[in-house]
């Protein structure tokens, strides 16, 4: 079975990147507009029986999850021999359970969808929630970045390096990117209620006083949990602080945040293109990672030993 790489235009030079770095070249496929606005979707070259790899990422607009759909059932109506959609940036990954009322579980139909489509199997980066693999009927290999920011951080000086995490519920991350890192102390940047209101301050737990602290997330979206954080961090003490996130969807008021705040850069990977250039943003890839896993895929082998688990500081 030979291999076949699309991918959709919400990835940007992503696709690109790991056609590159594998040395397969970008299968041609049309993805454009009909005059009423509805997609078209082509693929260009035979898939017959072959193995069909689509990369594309499902951030909002919802055209890009539905051009996701539309190129899988291309591909299963040629006679694919099988489909991988390869999801850098899982959207709708934060409406995973049915928190009030009357809500959709949204992960859930996405995952639906996409087995629906026709893919027969599904490769991701950094999901929100670990439990969304549940939700498909399909294989899911679900990758983490921890990797690319160890690397970083393993070859630029820093002073004595605390890793935080900007809330409780990213702990766990935190202190697992911090054993990677060759077991660097821990910091959480913690919340206190200080009357029946929703008046609150912001505690620092752990020492950061003229310490370099990494805050970690795997997700920036409005960019006011990490803004509310690093303010905290500072007047605490911090030396230079460093923010790292795997996704930057990075919308509303997120980059007037990021220039605001005392950062010295933030560090994103290139699952989301970003919106626009910033000073304090750069840019690692992902292509590495996600190429070698669609290598050993497409020969059978196995990706465990892709999946570092940033809560767990190991292997999967």
């Amino acid at each position: 079975m030979g291999i076949k790489i699309f991918k959709g235009n919400a990835v940007g030079e992503l696709g690109e990147k790991i056609a590159n770095r594998i040395g397969i070249p970008l299968s041609t496929s049309i993805v454009q507009r009909f005059p009423d606005e509805e997609i078209e979707v082509r693929l260009c070259e035979n898939v017959r029986g072959e193995d069909v790899f689509i990369i594309q990422s499902t951030h909002p607009p919802g055209d890009n999850l539905l051009e996701l759909l539309l190129m899988i059932d291309a591909a299963k109506r040629a006679s694919a021999g099988r489909i991988t959609a390869v999801i850098p940036y899982f959207g709708y990954s934060r409406q995973d359970k049915k928190d009030n009322p009357r809500v959709p579980i949204s992960s859930k139909l996405i995952a639906n969808l996409l087995t629906t489509a026709g893919a027969s199997r599904v490769l991701t980066l950094d999901l929100h929630a670990d439990q969304i693999q549940g939700f498909f009927d399909i294989p899911v290999d679900h990758l983490y970045a921890t990797p690319i920011i160890v690397e970083y951080f393993s070859k630029i000086p820093t002073h004595k390096l605390v890793v935080a995490a900007p809330d409780v519920g990213r702990a766990k991350r935190a202190q697992g990117i911090a054993k990677r890192l060759g077991g660097l102390d821990l910091s959480i940047v913690q919340k206190q209620r200080i009357s029946s209101t929703k008046t609150y301050t912001l505690k620092v737990v752990g020492k950061v006083e003229g310490r370099d602290v990494l805050l970690v997330d795997d997700i920036i979206s409005t960019g006011g949990t990490i803004k509310n954080a690093v303010f905290a961090l500072k007047d605490g003490g911090a030396n230079k602080i460093y923010c790292y996130c795997t996704h930057p969807v990075l919308v509303g008021k997120a980059y007037e945040y990021i220039e605001e705040m005392p950062l010295e850069k933030l560090l994103v990977t290139d699952t989301i293109p970003l919106k626009k250039q910033c000073r304090k943003i750069e840019v690692l890839s992902v292509a590495k990672l996600l190429g070698e896993a669609i290598l050993r895929i497409h020969k059978e082998e196995s990706v465990s030993s892709l999946f570092i688990d940033p809560e767990e500081g190991g292997g999967g």
